[in-house]
């Protein structure tokens, strides 16, 4: 029998964007931008595809490879214009409405940090993390 994995109490934004404001590199940012994800009812196929079975999700089982996350962390650090790169998951058993992960992401201009957020969040979605919708 395997143990249940708890999910994980999340971040303050106020500490993480506190803490990146006093960053060796904080002069040099012109913008930060946060990421959200949370377990939504409304099933993945549905939102993305148009595929409505009629069920909708009651809860997620959540996991994710830390190295991958930790390289697709650094390798958004490389992107052109990004200063500041945070990213946190969660884990275990979520109900809807938890939160999946908070990511911040600091850099020069605009369109460098809003890449930067749709690459980083792109990669942790599509290479990092096994979610699993609990449905009813």
């Amino acid at each position: 029998m395997t143990d249940k994995i708890v999910k994980k109490p999340s971040p303050s934004m106020d500490k993480w964007i506190r803490e990146a404001k006093s960053d060796h590199r904080a002069s040099e940012v012109g913008m930060y931008l946060f990421h959200n994800g949370t377990v939504r009812e409304t099933p993945k196929a549905k939102v993305r595809n148009g595929v409505d079975d009629g069920s909708s999700v009651v809860g997620m089982e959540f996991s994710f490879d830390a190295e991958k996350v930790e390289r697709a962390v650094e390798e958004t650090k490389q992107r052109a214009g990004i200063l500041y790169v945070r990213a946190w998951l969660n884990e275990g058993t979520l109900d809807v409405g938890d939160d999946i992960m908070y990511v911040l992401i600091g850099g020069d201009i605009r369109p460098n940090v809003v890449d930067g957020l749709q690459f980083l969040v792109e990669k942790l979605k599509t290479e990092c993390v096994t979610e699993i919708e609990q449905k009813d």
